[in-house]
């Protein structure tokens, strides 16, 4: 069996009591609450099969709010995230999903501002060992394993674009990681979204921004370190 990193083979470093219940549910949240910029006024967070039935009793809850806070799976105040969520005006709750997923360990994130407007869905899955897969995004079903920096780049499905963007990161000298691609429909809106190896890089950033087929460009990147309350 290969695997991609040393974090594959011994996991994160985290706060328990469980990794794929704890750590992968905080990156998770924290993925979505990087997709969404900043930090949301509304979240409403939908839990499927395993995670449905134990959140509460794993502190799954409390994870995927610590990663909307933009909590790391090591954060020491993951435990009382939601405690810490209610002081910084982030509105939560908690739902139990119905019907057949294909992994027990789902959540689907639903970010809004207190109005429900600004509305950013995202479905993820933690696969084990702190690791994720995120598998919607908007409607749209991707993938991107939270490893490596990520474009979240959504456009109109037209001629040029997959050239444009692998032009545009071969120019600033970046490699791509993997790439994922979906569609609406034909000449519809379209979503692709690129894991990198390296930092994603402000030239990258602009010349992305010029696409004339571009709709929304977000950024995805965990390897970013949180502020703690002594930093802030």
């Amino acid at each position: 069996m290969r695997f991609k990193d040393v974090f594959s083979i011994i996991g994160p470093v985290m706060v328990g009591p469980s990794s794929s219940h704890t750590a992968g549910a905080a990156r998770i949240g924290r993925s979505a609450r990087h997709l969404y910029g900043k930090q949301p006024e509304k979240a409403v967070v939908v839990f499927y099969g395993s995670f449905a039935a134990t959140y509460q009793g794993h502190g799954t809850d409390r994870a995927i709010v610590g990663g909307l806070l933009d909590y790391d799976t090591d954060d020491p105040r993951i435990p009382m995230a939601l405690d810490y969520a209610k002081q910084s005006g982030l509105e939560v709750s908690f739902e139990e999903g119905r019907g057949v997923v294909r992994h027990p360990n789902t959540a689907k994130l639903i970010l809004s501002d207190r109005n429900g407007g600004n509305e950013v869905t995202m479905t993820g899955i933690s696969i084990g060992g702190g690791n994720i897969e995120i598998i919607e995004i908007n409607g749209f079903n991707i993938k991107m394993t939270g490893i490596y920096p990520t474009l979240v780049i959504q456009h109109y499905d037209s001629p040029g674009v997959l050239a444009y963007v692998t032009q545009a990161l071969s120019l600033e000298g970046t490699n791509i990681a993997h790439m994922s691609v979906d569609r609406k429909n034909r000449s519809g809106n379209a979503m692709t979204v690129v894991e990198i190896d390296g930092e994603i890089k402000k030239g990258i950033l602009a010349r992305i921004s010029q696409m004339d087929a571009l709709i929304s460009l977000g950024i995805i990147d965990l390897s970013q370190e949180t502020q703690t309350e002594e930093q802030k």
